[in-house]
């Protein structure tokens, strides 16, 4: 009966089986994965806790010993999925490339990241912000860290072109900062849009390059100085 046990991955004792404990950590990352998927696809209040403990594998004791609450259960995936994708968006970054490259593969990134967790997009982008506080918050301040990380790369461009000069052809910071803003909004808003394959949205190669076509040759033209004059709409 123990050897029949140890195949199967229990450890004996006396004769008996006993199943190996899964790690704390383990377990919690379940129950996120498992919150993610269900409040994602259910929204905050159809998703209960017993479907969380079914889909988890667990006991919804269990959930409530290691996550205290639903509240606190939802935060815990918000917070989870968030670092994940500002993580995802750093890291996909060509550090050492033009400043061209270096946007790309940001966006590209991005793109890539809400493609393939589906679940967490949806969760940090409309169940999250329609939650109302704090859980809105946790998501503005991720939204807060993309931005500046977009600033960050926009300057960098600005500074490229002109040849390493603080400031680029009266490039000013509140520029930088707005397109910045609308860059990140414009990708939130495509990677909706992507996320909808059904009703024929792109891959995230294609949403990427989609903005980067808008965003780029905007970018170049104010970089050269060229701007649309609101004196023409007179």
């Amino acid at each position: 009966m123990c050897a029949g046990a140890r195949s199967k991955g229990a450890a004996c004792v006396g004769g008996a089986t006993r199943s190996k404990r899964v790690p704390r950590a383990v377990r919690e990352q379940q129950m996120l994965d498992a919150g993610v998927r269900a409040f994602a696809r259910s929204g905050y209040q159809n998703a209960s806790m017993d479907d969380i403990a079914e889909l988890a594998g667990v006991s919804k004791p269990l959930v409530y010993l290691y996550l205290h609450s639903k509240e606190e259960l939802f935060t815990a995936c918000i917070r989870r999925e968030a670092a994940a994708l500002v993580t995802a968006v750093r890291a996909a970054v060509e550090r050492d490339a033009p400043a061209d490259r270096q946007l790309w593969s940001g966006l590209s990134g991005f793109f890539a990241h809400t493609a393939e967790h589906p679940d967490g997009w949806r969760l940090l982008h409309t169940q999250a912000r329609t939650r109302g506080q704090p859980y809105a918050l946790e998501v503005a301040a991720m939204r807060a860290e993309i931005v500046e990380f977009v600033k960050q790369l926009i300057g960098a461009a600005a500074r490229e072109r002109a040849g390493g000069a603080p400031r680029a052809r009266g490039l000013a910071d509140t520029e930088v900062s707005g397109l910045a803003h609308a860059l990140v909004g414009a990708a939130e808003s495509l990677a909706d849009w992507a996320g909808d394959r059904k009703a024929g949205g792109p891959s995230a190669k294609e949403a990427a390059a989609t903005l980067m076509n808008f965003a780029w040759a905007g970018l170049g033209n104010l970089l050269r100085g060229e701007r649309w004059p609101p004196e023409r709409t007179g």
